[in-house]
């Protein structure tokens, strides 16, 4: 009877097992789904809800402000420290973080003491349902990570058929004014902006977000400009030869939708691709 029951339960452990692949490649593997989840940034925490895994969160990171359930988590964690102390008393099961330098150590400590560590960082719109499908299968709630990720891919699908062979539209992408920066090629606006059928300016830029000079973007002189805020408009509008100003193409898009690589992105970069068409639309009609 012994033998029967020590077998049962290497059996139950090994169905129980659950293993996903984060952004980095690395296998994380837990003995079965996580009960106590901590997320360390924003994206990550959006990504848990909409995985179906939001009542496994224990902790979060400053600004995981969406979905509102998430506003009432413990903060744990900010873009430049980890409470570790904190992280620890909550014995989480899984945490989920995206690399940074000034949290490396603490992240590397975690890992060092046994706790599963899974990253999660898309550099792609199509690593975001992928991300949300890991998470499912890592918390136990595939039933539902796994039918968004689909819908995501699909609508993903979808608007690349409909607009990424269509005519290049050139775009400064504006993240703030003072300073003035953009985002270069390696970061996923910029593929969305591609997914589209524009041509981010500064895409060959080496560097994630870069502090640009108003001269250079009138180098380049995009047919539009997209960014996070109306009030930014006027100071475009100082420079009437640009082709963005002179055809009205300076649009908003919602920047914490836009930003963080959970589904929001998706339909964010559904009304990035009705402002670029509408760009096009305009060229093609006669004056």
């Amino acid at each position: 009877m012994r033998f029967i029951a020590a077998a049962f339960w290497v059996i139950s452990f090994s169905v129980d097992a659950v293993t996903a692949i984060d952004s980095d490649g690395r296998k994380v593997s837990l003995p079965a789904p996580a009960q106590r989840i901590v997320s360390l940034a924003p994206h990550v925490t959006e990504q848990l809800f909409a995985a179906g895994a939001g009542a496994k969160v224990v902790a979060a990171s400053d600004y995981s402000d969406y979905p509102e359930e998430a506003k009432r988590l413990p903060r744990v964690a900010s873009s430049g420290t980890v409470n570790l102390e904190m992280v620890l008393a909550l014995k989480p099961d899984l945490v989920v973080a995206w690399r940074l330098e000034a949290t490396a150590p603490a992240l590397a400590r975690l890992e060092s003491l046994g706790v599963p560590v899974f990253y999660s960082e898309p550099r792609r719109l199509g690593q975001i349902p992928d991300a949300i499908e890991a998470l499912g299968v890592l918390a136990g709630t595939g039933a539902t990570a796994a039918p968004l990720a689909d819908s995501l891919r699909k609508e993903l699908a979808r608007l690349d058929a409909a607009y990424r062979a269509r005519r290049p539209v050139s775009v400064f992408y504006q993240i703030s004014e003072r300073p003035l920066m953009t985002l270069g090629g390696g970061q996923f606006v910029s593929d969305a902006i591609a997914l589209c059928g524009g041509r981010n300016v500064f895409a060959d830029s080496a560097l994630m977000a870069p502090i640009v000079n108003v001269e250079s973007v009138l180098a380049a002189d995009p047919e539009a400009i997209v960014g996070g805020s109306s009030d930014w408009h006027a100071y475009w509008r100082r420079f009437p030869g640009l082709r963005a100003v002179q055809a009205g193409n300076l649009y908003v898009l919602p920047i914490n939708e836009m930003h963080r690589h959970g589904p929001r992105a998706i339909g964010a970069t559904r009304l990035l691709c009705e402002h670029l068409d509408r760009a096009r639309l305009k060229a093609a009609s006669p004056r």
